[in-house]
């Protein structure tokens, strides 16, 4: 058994949750979730995940219990519980009133790569993210090409760190707009 294999066996989500290609919806490989957790539990108390249920769903019970998952997939819910949001990009404010200015790390994989979904979920991220001055981190993966507008919107710069997503065709990038040592590490997944 290969290492990929051997951690996908470990990561609960990945042998539970199947990828749906009619939502655009493919998941990281179980080194990536583990790396982008570690992100979100080192760096956050209470998260907001735009649409990366694989990375919610695999972190601690803690961080877990203080955030939500926003999702359009409503397979989510029941595992889920209070913590799933019903998500469509499509309309970008509509979050619940009382979650808004409420996260202090954000998460952002979303299903299309166009400036136009990419600015809808940056409206809903700055509706989401603490106004506490230095606290809110934010964290997203995109292509390199949209490199430019991802700082424009959300101030995020790319990383060395790649994401492995097995059943995607092109290669994404990992940004934040923090600093991290375990994002200035490039996945050893990734063979360039």
């Amino acid at each position: 058994m290969n290492t990929e294999e051997t951690k996908k066996k470990t990561n609960r989500f990945l042998l539970r949750c199947r990828e749906k290609s009619d939502f655009n919806q493919y998941w990281y490989s179980a080194f990536t979730i583990e790396t982008l957790v570690n992100e979100c539990e080192k760096n956050g108390k209470r998260g907001a995940f735009l649409s990366t249920p694989s990375v919610y769903f695999s972190c601690n019970e803690e961080l877990k219990r203080r955030s939500a998952v926003f999702d359009f997939d409503e397979k989510f819910k029941k595992k889920g519980g209070k913590s799933f949001v019903k998500y469509d990009f499509n309309f970008p404010e509509n979050v619940p009133k009382e979650m808004l200015h409420q996260f202090d790390m954000i998460v952002i994989d979303p299903p299309f790569i166009t400036k136009e979904v990419w600015e809808k979920y940056a409206t809903t991220t700055k509706l989401l993210l603490t106004k506490e001055k230095g606290k809110g981190k934010i964290l997203l993966t995109t292509i390199d090409e949209n490199e430019k507008m991802i700082f424009d919107l959300l101030g995020c710069k790319k990383r060395k760190f790649r994401p492995s997503i097995p059943h995607l065709v092109y290669q994404y990038s990992v940004y934040s707009n923090y600093e991290s040592d375990a994002l200035d590490v490039a996945n050893p997944e990734i063979v360039m």
